[in-house]
């Protein structure tokens, strides 16, 4: 398996067409899937998640309300559980 190349996740959100872009890496982009009339995801050529386009995002998917929690493995855990 090759490394993941590391890049920030950026999020676009477009009000003049109510559109959220979601770009979780810089790879090109091999190909678009339709998730549903609204949700589209775009792939590298190793079926890797690139982008997410999320059309009428306010209803959506709640924007512009966003929040962002990193949950960090517990380190030191006890023996036995």
């Amino acid at each position: 398996m090759r490394p993941q190349r590391r890049s920030e996740t950026k999020i676009k959100y477009f009000s003049d067409t109510d559109t959220a872009l979601v770009e979780f890496s810089d790879r090109s982009i091999a190909e678009t899937k339709e998730i549903n009339e609204n949700i589209y995801i775009d792939l590298d050529r190793c079926g890797n998640l690139v982008a997410m386009t999320i059309e009428h995002a306010r209803e959506q998917a709640s924007l512009p309300f966003l929040s962002y929690e990193q949950i960090e493995e517990k380190i030191g855990r006890e023996v036995g559980k």
